[in-house]
């Protein structure tokens, strides 16, 4: 079991805020940035990462102490989680902060939700859980303990109101954050890419388990389309967040030899089609009204109780913004290169298919909502005082 972690005495009108992955950690610090510029004087400590200790977030355990995939990850780290949610029930308990700040995260957070709520702490949950794709009955639960919930997918707001929360629809962080940082001639150039062919963006996720286990297929499935037009292009979108070596030994004596560093946002707004992870990157991607493909794959176990645990039909989530299938989902062992380049040659090639997916990303962009999501956010949570 781990050893407890002595907690750090903190003034009473701190904030305790949790984030424990990295894009909980992104959205976290834009929310204590907009909290701190409507009050200067508030502090923050909890769980984050580099992000939140940039923005002066006082850190008692790290995001990658936390980062878990897949159902097998969290058994392994079970004891650990364990002794962090009782070490911070301990310090709610013996030092109230002045609120609890929840992004996401549900497995712990809602525990911490719980707690706060037994000793009289105000709960602000910012990025709802899931609870509509595995856990519809733990929304009565959010009711009992959550004081105030903003949401950033458009149906989430009456789903929860219907349950008695207090929810309010931010509209989506991402649409503050999702642009290109180079036009599409200095991307070509730096990439070395002929603007002629045909340019195909490849996005393993921001983990290694996950680049291990998708990246592999994406360049078979590139390397399929190779063979029928050898002006394809590939590139890869890698994240700092995976070591490089990992990604040259993937795509090494392979075709694909372009990739692009923390340039994700440029892959997705200069490439022809994307081959995508399931996960926040596809709902980023359909902001540049980028063609795409969702791809997923996870380890056995994980398939075997997911599919059990989720109710819905699809799993992408610009799929189930729009209530329907808008553009294909390759999961688990229907993800091969054979059948993946088979659609990707139509996303390419038929103007009539390519047409109606860019129609429907332009309407998911739409149903985001508008820019300014943390600051409405921040709003409601500095409201509960």
């Amino acid at each position: 079991m781990a050893s407890e972690k002595a907690m750090t005495t903190h003034p009473k009108n701190d904030i305790m805020i949790i984030a424990g992955e990295a894009s909980g950690d992104l959205h976290a610090s834009n929310l204590v940035r907009e909290m701190r510029a409507l009050d200067p004087e508030v502090t923050f400590f909890g769980i984050g990462g580099d992000r939140m200790r940039a923005e002066g977030v006082e850190l008692e355990y790290h995001i990658q102490d936390m980062s878990v995939l897949g159902f097998g990850d969290v058994i392994k780290k079970i004891f650990f989680f364990r002794s962090v949610i009782r070490i911070l029930k301990r310090r709610m308990k013996k030092d109230p902060p002045r609120m609890l700040i929840l992004i996401d995260y549900p497995g712990m957070n809602l525990k911490l939700a719980a707690a706060a709520k037994e000793f009289g702490i105000k709960v602000f949950y910012y990025i709802a859980p899931q609870v509509w794709a595995w856990g519809s009955g733990r929304i009565r639960k959010m009711a009992e303990c959550i004081d105030s919930l903003a949401v950033i997918l458009p149906f989430e707001e009456p789903l929860f109101r219907n349950a008695g929360i207090d929810a309010r629809f931010v509209g989506h962080p991402l649409l503050d954050m999702a642009s290109a940082k180079s036009s599409r001639s200095a991307f070509l150039n730096a990439h070395q890419l002929d603007g002629g062919g045909k340019i195909i963006g490849l996005l393993p996720g921001s983990r290694t388990q996950e680049v291990k286990r998708l990246l592999p297929e994406m360049v078979a499935t590139f390397e399929a389309l190779l063979e029928d037009d050898p002006d394809i292009q590939g590139i890869v979108a890698c994240t700092s967040t995976v070591d490089k070596n990992l990604y040259q030994e993937l795509t090494q004596n392979k075709n694909v030899v372009v990739k692009a560093y923390d340039q994700t946002y440029d892959v997705m707004q200069h490439a022809d089609l994307l081959i995508v992870a399931s996960g926040t990157a596809t709902l980023e991607s359909a902001l540049f009204e980028t063609p795409m493909i969702i791809v997923y794959r996870v380890d056995p176990l994980s398939f075997f109780l997911g599919k059990r645990l989720v109710k819905l039909k699809n799993i992408g989530l610009v799929n189930v913004i729009a209530g329907k299938e808008i553009v294909p989902e390759f999961i688990q062992h229907d993800f091969n290169a054979e059948k993946v380049a088979s659609m990707a040659g139509k996303l390419l090639f038929d103007d009539v298919k390519r047409t109606s997916v860019i129609k429907n990303l332009k309407q998911i962009r739409h149903n985001l909502g508008s820019p300014g999501a943390a600051k409405r956010a921040a709003e409601m949570a500095l409201a509960l005082r």
